[in-house]
């Protein structure tokens, strides 16, 4: 059984209850496999990062396998603005936001099962991806708030917000800091790494914990407190606010 999200943004919960821990958020648009059921929750695994959770059943609709593997061969589209409308029939709207998941859309509509949504809005479409526009891209999110297990510019957290970015440019990572760490290229000095590069923090433990875009003149773009940036150094995030060093620099990886 497949499904796809209708709503802005649903919450995909660690536990099938309200009450539990969000980890991630689908995205209007974006699909997902149905693994499981457990009264009103259903158990699923998102198709676009392979990520998994619980999902009020009221918050997705249901999409047939035909459906499904004909929108997983289509190249995949993004939203492009802060937050626009998509609208239904009998003038019904939803507030869509950046970076939700326009594939199969074709003169300004898609097209799921028997409902039709006209979107206005700006939309790219990838038939390869498109790095040169990562850093742009990332700053549209600069003083979201921070949010555990956020992935839009109305609450992200610090892997969602590396995510989205490169989801912008049509290129996947995975969900989670300590999962992207394990992608892509190593870069074994500061100075040797480029702009959009990704900086990995770790704990006391040795634990990653944290990640962030590499900008210019020793700074980086990340989400903590709000999506904002900070100096970096060999040894860290230095928050000038709070004159102190926030996170321990563990590594850096290339991912274009």
């Amino acid at each position: 059984m497949f499904a796809y999200c209708p709503l802005s943004v649903i919450p995909v919960r660690k536990e099938a209850s309200d009450r539990s821990e969000m980890v991630s958020q689908m995205l209007f648009g974006e699909r997902a496999e149905v693994l499981d059921k457990k009264d009103n929750w259903r158990k699923i695994r998102l198709t676009y990062d392979d990520y998994g959770g619980w999902v009020d059943k009221k918050q997705l609709v249901e999409l047939s396998g035909e459906e499904f593997y004909k929108l997983e061969l289509m190249p995949p589209s993004v939203s492009l603005d802060i937050v626009q409308l998509v609208m239904m029939k009998q003038h019904q709207v939803t507030p869509v936001v950046l970076g939700s998941t326009m594939t199969g859309i074709i003169d300004k509509k898609l097209q799921f099962g028997e409902t039709t949504y006209q979107y206005e809005g700006n939309v790219s479409t990838f038939l390869k991806p498109d790095p040169s526009l990562l850093l742009e891209n990332a700053y549209m999110y600069l003083n979201a708030p921070y949010i555990w297990g956020g992935r839009s510019p109305f609450g992200i957290d610090c892997s969602g917000f590396t995510q989205m970015g490169f989801k912008l440019c049509g290129i996947k990572i995975h969900r989670d800091a300590w999962q992207q760490s394990e992608q892509g290229t190593l870069i074994h000095l500061l100075d040797e790494a480029n702009p959009g590069d990704l900086a990995f923090f770790d704990n006391a433990e040795g634990k990653i914990i944290h990640v962030g875009f590499i900008l210019p003149n020793h700074q980086i773009l990340h989400a903590s407190g709000k999506v904002r940036i900070d100096k970096l150094d060999h040894q860290g995030i230095f928050n000038q606010e709070l004159n102190t060093y926030t996170h321990n620099l563990r590594l850096i990886k290339r991912m274009i």
